[in-house]
């Protein structure tokens, strides 16, 4: 059975003082319907950059070659009008920092009825209504208030649940994930990933992670891609067992490792492995 999105010898290159730049090289990879894929590595790596060239979000100077195949369809070369049914019906993007994505001076159910409204054919209230009952299942109190509510007025925390909600509203296939939890604390990272990972489970979505954060990969993921200079340099299976062989996995690791140690030590509060 074919891949849901194939991913296939992506590079994207840019133009600098130096001359064009290629910026990936040869990006490949899979991801089959229901599966959540973890793409780690350090800033960058690349690891944005082959989640934008998923839903072609890229600069126009960027030159992109490769395949990206969606269902049998070849992204890189949708019209203007396959594009915009796959971005408001196929995919849902979210960003790092919701307060960059969201109109501040609009309110929050503004925002989440929008597409419903002007792309969907749903009318006002039943667009409000549904809006208002995902906004509880993904652990928004008081859903109807903060409908009224704008951005400014909201927790990066609530806001990140906030996209999470516009995401699931468009009833995607796939969704994108942009470096979510990076803004937020430790504690509502956690509450927020839970929520997106049991929201995607149950409805059967299939999910591109991107981070700088192992561990909250391995726990959300699949499978793991990490990258390093804009190549993809292994590929890992989240578990007990898990191990690495390229050089740079294994020092992402015991980098992890050193920390958890030292934080054990200095700080005995801040890791809790019960």
């Amino acid at each position: 059975m074919a891949a849901l999105l194939q991913v296939e010898d992506l590079r994207v290159s840019f133009d600098s003082a130096a001359g064009r730049r290629e910026v990936l090289h040869g990006v490949s990879f899979g991801l089959e319907s229901g599966d959540a894929l973890g793409i780690v590595g350090e800033s960058g790596s690349g690891k944005s950059v082959s989640l934008r060239s998923i839903i072609r979000l890229l600069p126009k100077r960027a030159e992109v070659s490769g395949s990206v195949c969606f269902d049998g369809q070849e992204v890189l070369s949708m019209s203007s009008r396959q594009l915009r049914q796959y971005r408001t019906g196929d995919v849902a993007m979210m960003f790092q920092d919701p307060r960059a994505h969201i109109n501040p001076v609009r309110t929050i159910g503004s925002f989440l009825t929008e597409l419903l409204v002007l792309e969907r054919g749903v009318s006002a209230k039943d667009a409000e209504s549904r809006a208002v009952r995902i906004l509880g299942e993904v652990g928004v109190s008081s859903a109807a208030r903060r409908m009224r509510q704008r951005p400014s007025e909201l927790s990066g925390g609530l806001l990140q649940r906030v996209m999470i909600a516009a995401a699931l509203l468009a009833q995607p296939r796939i969704i994108l994930a942009d470096e979510i939890s990076t803004a937020l604390d430790v504690t509502t990272q956690e509450e927020v990933m839970a929520i997106l990972d049991e929201e995607r489970r149950q409805r059967g979505l299939a999910m591109v992670f991107v981070t700088h954060d192992l561990d909250l990969a391995a726990a959300v993921c699949d499978r793991l891609l990490v990258m390093k200079d804009g190549n993809v340099v292994e590929s890992l299976v989240p578990g007990a067992a898990m191990t690495a062989n390229d050089p740079y996995t294994i020092a992402l690791m015991e980098a992890r490792s050193w920390f958890e140690s030292t934080a054990t030590q200095e700080f005995p509060l801040a890791v809790d492995h019960g």
